[in-house]
């Protein structure tokens, strides 16, 4: 039977939506298949089905030193709630995709960052995922928080990643990390940032941050708050510099400070000891009281110098951390060492009290000073009287090139003493008096260390170099 040419133009018709509607399944299915995958067009890039965190599922969160910064990092956060199993999700910044080190669910998963231009970057990448090592309920001053502890293993050195923290369906935002790599690096320093309003800790840490971008960590002198017991000054202490200590880690020095309670008596600095995990090696009972690492060619050693408010509950610390500290200087190899001590070497005597004092060693630069010629260390950094002072180098309890350089590194908070101290015999650079706030900054090359102190403004103040 012969067709009519309404029936060829209706088929014709069927045949070409068919065609289309095969066309536009084969293409959906394409797109559903690669839908984890970013576009270089920027089109079609995945939404991630999380809630993103409120304020109390995430605050004080802080990068802490770890023994070895080239392959690893701590990530620190407190949290109102538990948070059970709690982990910190990473990746590298415009890489390929990595192998995973998370569970199989997340092996597959790619995500944007959104941290910046940088991270940005439209390339397809894994995350992986570290499990928290330590969760604490830590209750001070009528506060209760979480305190959660991952560390980041297995990084590559020189590389950048993105790092977010998680639970549940709920995610943080992005943050960045860079792993170390090489001997040439900058370093922040900060004295005694104790304070009454830490608006002033804020006034000297970020300008000197954002001065100050490419610096790779930061050295806090001890004496961090206050009053160690007053769980808003912690809090004030690690908002103030939320964006620093998220994006370059805090080698910590615990103070005198850190072991006050609310009525000024003293106790074992427990806010301090939660809210810094840091590496190991010390005997257990002292752990995140003192410490060492190392960072390029340099190895940094921490020390307690808090012996007497520490005797009443340790009264074997001294003679403990006497015994760890001979042993670390004995199995670095690196070329360089740096004490970091919270008390000071030298006795000042007084300029504007009545009460005498004779200027001259204090009991900590008795005990440690022999011990620093014997190893040959190369710098002493040390705070707690709220002066900028360059000794030059000290050898044997004199001025003498053979010795270290020791620096008393000033004061980054309000609690000033201006025209407190007399000049010692051996003091070489005082900061300007009456004295105000500053930092420091130190620059590691192949053969030099060079010592740079700046007041807020950034004027500079002083610079003493060592090399070798």
């Amino acid at each position: 039977m012969k067709k009519s040419k309404r029936f060829y133009k209706i088929l014709a018709a069927a045949l070409i939506a068919l065609t289309l509607s095969i066309f536009v399944f084969m293409f959906g299915a394409l797109t559903l298949g690669c839908g984890n995958t970013l576009k270089q067009s920027g089109v079609g890039k995945p939404k991630e089905n999380y809630v993103s965190f409120t304020k109390t599922d995430a605050f004080n969160v802080r990068q802490v030193i770890t023994e070895d910064s080239s392959t690893s990092r701590t990530i620190m956060w407190q949290s109102e709630a538990e948070e059970k199993d709690a982990f910190v999700e990473y990746r590298k910044i415009g890489k390929a995709t990595e192998s995973s080190v998370a569970s199989e669910k997340d092996k597959t998963q790619k995500v944007k960052d959104g941290t910046d231009a940088k991270a940005e970057a439209d390339v397809q990448t894994e995350i992986l995922t570290a499990k928290e090592r330590i969760r604490d309920q830590f209750i001070d001053n009528g506060k209760t928080s979480w305190i959660h502890t991952v560390t980041l293993q297995n990084l590559q050195p020189g590389s950048e990643y993105a790092y977010r923290i998680g639970y549940g369906n709920r995610r943080s935002q992005w943050f960045r990390l860079t792993a170390a790599q090489g001997s040439k690096y900058k370093a922040l320093i900060f004295p005694d940032s104790q304070s009454a309003n830490y608006k002033s800790w804020e006034d000297v840490a970020m300008p000197a941050w954002q001065r100050n971008q490419d610096a790779q960590f930061f050295i806090t002198m001890g004496d961090l708050v206050d009053n160690g017991e007053h769980a808003y000054q912690w809090d004030e202490w690690f908002t103030r510099i939320r964006p620093m200590i998220t994006r370059i880690p805090a080698a910590p020095i615990m103070g005198n400070h850190e072991t006050y309670t609310i009525d000024w008596k003293v106790r074992m600095p427990l806010a301090y000891l939660h809210h810094f995990q840091l590496p190991e090696g010390a005997p257990e009972a002292y752990k995140n009281q003192f410490y060492s690492f190392d960072y390029g060619d340099v190895h940094f050693t921490v020390l307690n110098t808090q012996a007497y408010e520490m005797e009443k509950f340790q009264p074997d610390m001294l003679r403990e951390q006497l015994a760890w500290f001979k042993s670390d200087m004995e199995k670095t190899k690196k070329k360089w060492k740096v004490v970091l001590m919270h008390r000071d070497v030298l006795q000042y005597g007084f300029l504007t009290r009545k009460t005498p004092r004779a200027e001259g060693f204090s009991e900590e630069g008795v005990l440690f000073m022999p011990l620093f010629d014997k190893y040959n260390v190369d710098a002493v950094l040390s705070a707690h009287l709220h002066t900028y002072r360059n000794r030059g180098h000290i050898y044997h309890f004199d001025r003498d090139s053979k010795g270290p350089l020791y620096i008393l590194t000033g004061v980054a908070g309000d609690v000033r003493y201006p025209n407190l101290w007399k000049r010692h015999a051996l003091d070489e650079v005082i900061a300007p008096q009456p004295e105000t706030n500053n930092y420091m900054v130190m620059e590691a090359d192949v053969d030099s260390l060079a010592f740079r102190c700046y007041l807020p403004d950034g004027t500079k103040v002083d610079e003493a170099v060592i090399r070798k």
